[in-house]
C-alpha cells in the first residue's frame, strides 16, 4: 500500500466520443503509465483529465475543485461578501480553520492542488518518450508545467505567510517535481516555491514558443501560452515583483479584448466570451449537479444555497460604486424599501420590486435580500455554466497595480483604469496619484472582480484588515459575519499543514512555523 495515499496518481484520461461532451473522462489510477504515454494523443487526453479535475466533484457536494477554492477561501472569509443570512458557514467565514489540521477546510486545497501537481508531473516525466511530433510534445509538456506553477501558485498563498513578511525566508511547501510520492520531502522556503514557479512558467513559454502550437480557436478550457503569461502576472504581483508583474500582464492584454457592458450584465460570467483567458467546461452532459461554482452563486439557480442564502456584496463596498457605473446594476440596491435589519431579508416591496426589475436572473422560489447579486446566472439548473479562472480585466489591474509601484509609471496606471472602466462607466475619469491611485486600482480591483475568487487572496497579500460591519454600523452582515480581522490574527491567514502530510512525511513539522 503507497505511503502517501493522498499523492497517489490518479491520471484522468479522457476519451473522445460522438456527442458534445468535451471533458469525458474514466479514471485509470492503477495504468501503467508507459501505455498512458505512449502517444501523444494519449497524454493529450491526460491534460483534459487535468482540465476536468479543476471543476468535478471530489467526494462531497462541496467539494468541486476550482469552484470551491473561489467560494470557501477567496470570498467567504473576505471583506466583500457574505451568503445572506447563511450563518452556518461563520466558522468558514471567520477563519475558524487556520490552525485545525484535521478539518476539511484546512485538508482540502492541500488534496486538490497535489492531485494536479501529481499529473502534471507524470506529463513532464513521460511526454519526451512519447511517440509523436516533437512541436506536440513540447506543447504538452508546456501545459503539464503550467498546471504544476498555477497550482504552486495557489497553494503558497494558502499555507504560507504573505511575501511582505519575510520577503521569502518563511517556510514554503514540499516541492514534488517527479512521480516519487512516497518520499518524505522537507518543505522548500516561500523563495524556493516562487522560484521553482518561475522556472516552471519560464520553460513553458519557452516550449510554447518553440512548439508554435495554440489550443484550438474554441478551447478555453486547457493551458495556452497566455495562460502561462497571466499565472506568471499573478504569482509576480502576489511576491511583490511588480516589473514581471506589470509586463506579464501586458502581453497578455493584447490579446483578449474587454467584453461590452452588454456583456458584462448579461451573461459574461457563465459563459465564455472575447475577454476569457481560461476557464472549465461547463455544460449539461458536463454537470456536476450542485457540486459546482454555480450551484453556489447564481441568483436564478434552484439550488438551495442560492435560494435561500444568495450572495450579497457588502453594502460599504456598494456605496462606493458610482450611480453611472454598470456594475452597481448587478445588485439590488434596497433604495427606501424596507428589509430585516439582522440579515437583509427583503420586506413586501423590496421583494415585489427585485421580482419586477430582475426577472429571470431570479429562480421563482429565491429568497429576495439587499445588496443581493446578479453577476452569475446559470445556463440550466442547478449549476450548469463555465467557471472562469483569468480574463482580461484581471491583467489591466495587475499592470495598474505594477505600475503604481514602479517609477514614472503613474501615468500608466491611470490609463488602464480609464480602458478598463470607460465602457463600465462612461462618466469615469481618473486624476488620482501617489497612494489615493493605489486605493483608487484596489477599489476598482474589489469592484471588477467581486465574486471571482479574489477578495481574501487580495487583503492577505495587501496586508489589509478585513472588517466587516452589521446594518446598525453602517454595514450589511449578518451578526455572525461582523467581526473585524487583522493581518497579524489566527495565524496570519495562513493554514498549518494538514495532518495527513505531517502524519505521513517525516521531515515536514506539525508546528506553525
Amino acid at each position: 500500500m503507497m505511503k502517501k495515499v493522498i499523492y497517489s496518481l490518479s491520471l484522468m484520461i479522457a476519451s473522445w466520443s460522438c456527442s458534445s461532451s468535451y471533458l469525458d473522462t474514466a479514471p485509470q489510477s492503477n495504468a501503467d503509465a508507459k501505455i498512458i504515454f505512449a502517444t501523444t494523443e494519449n497524454a493529450e487526453f491526460v491534460i483534459n483529465g487535468i482540465c476536468k479535475l479543476m471543476c468535478m466533484k471530489h467526494s462531497s457536494q462541496a467539494l468541486f475543485g476550482e469552484g470551491t477554492i473561489k467560494v470557501f477561501y477567496g470570498d467567504y472569509p473576505g471583506n466583500d461578501f457574505q451568503p445572506s443570512s447563511y450563518t452556518s458557514y461563520a466558522a468558514v467565514t471567520n477563519g475558524n480553520f487556520y490552525e485545525n489540521n484535521t478539518h476539511f477546510i484546512n485538508y482540502y486545497p492541500w488534496y486538490y492542488y497535489y492531485k494536479l501537481i501529481g499529473n502534471a508531473n507524470a506529463v513532464i516525466c513521460h511526454i519526451d518518450d512519447a511517440q509523436g511530433l516533437i512541436e506536440k510534445k513540447q506543447f504538452i509538456k508546456a501545459q503539464a508545467l503550467t498546471f504544476r506553477a498555477y497550482s504552486y501558485l495557489m497553494l503558497s498563498q494558502l499555507y504560507c505567510r504573505r511575501w511582505v513578511d519575510s520577503n521569502g525566508d518563511s517556510r514554503g511547501l514540499p516541492l514534488r517535481l517527479d512521480e516519487g510520492e512516497d518520499d518524505d520531502l522537507v518543505a522548500s522556503t516561500l523563495a524556493e516555491v516562487y522560484g521553482r514557479i518561475y522556472a516552471d512558467l519560464d520553460e513553458a513559454i519557452g516550449l510554447y514558443q518553440s512548439s508554435g502550437l495554440n489550443r484550438p480557436a474554441k478551447d478555453n478550457y486547457s493551458p495556452n501560452i497566455d495562460v502561462a503569461y497571466a499565472t506568471y502576472a499573478r504569482a509576480a504581483l502576489t511576491r511583490g515583483d511588480w516589473e514581471n508583474a506589470a509586463h506579464y500582464a501586458s502581453l497578455v492584454r493584447k490579446n483578449y479584448p474587454l467584453m461590452s457592458a452588454e456583456e458584462y450584465t448579461e451573461g459574461g460570467f457563465s459563459t465564455p466570451n472575447a475577454e476569457w483567458i481560461w476557464s472549465s467546461y461547463g455544460a449539461p452532459d458536463e454537470s456536476e449537479g450542485f457540486a459546482s461554482f454555480l450551484a453556489y452563486m447564481a441568483s436564478n439557480s434552484s439550488s438551495g444555497q442560492c435560494v435561500k442564502r444568495p450572495g450579497a456584496i457588502a453594502k460599504e463596498l456598494y456605496d462606493r460604486i458610482p450611480v453611472t457605473d454598470i456594475r452597481r446594476g448587478m445588485f439590488l440596491d434596497p433604495k427606501e424599501d424596507a428589509f430585516s435589519s439582522s440579515n437583509g431579508l427583503a420586506e413586501n416591496e423590496l421583494d415585489k420590486r427585485a421580482r419586477l426589475e430582475y426577472g429571470t436572473k431570479l429562480y421563482s422560489e429565491s429568497m429576495i435580500f439587499a445588496y443581493m447579486q446578479f453577476k452569475f446566472q446559470v445556463q440550466a439548473q442547478p449549476g450548469v455554466g463555465h467557471v472562469n479562472h483569468f480574463r482580461v480585466a484581471e491583467m489591466y489591474l495587475t499592470e495598474a497595480e505594477a505600475c503604481c509601484h514602479l517609477a514614472g509609471r503613474e501615468k500608466d496606471a491611470r490609463q488602464l483604469l480609464q480602458e478598463l472602466n470607460s465602457d463600465r462607466d462612461p462618466a469615469y475619469t481618473c486624476t488620482q496619484t501617489g497612494d489615493a491611485l493605489l486605493e483608487e486600482v484596489r477599489l476598482y480591483r474589489r469592484i471588477e472582480l467581486w465574486g471571482e475568487g479574489f477578495n481574501w487572496f487580495d487583503y492577505k497579500r495587501w496586508n489589509l484588515p478585513i472588517v466587516r460591519k452589521t446594518f446598525a454600523k453602517g454595514g450589511s452582515f449578518a451578526s455572525g459575519f461582523a467581526i473585524t480581522l487583522n493581518p497579524g490574527d489566527k495565524n496570519n491567514w495562513t493554514f498549518v499543514y494538514p495532518s495527513r502530510e505531517v502524519d505521513y512525511n517525516g521531515l515536514i513539522p506539525s508546528s506553525k512555523e
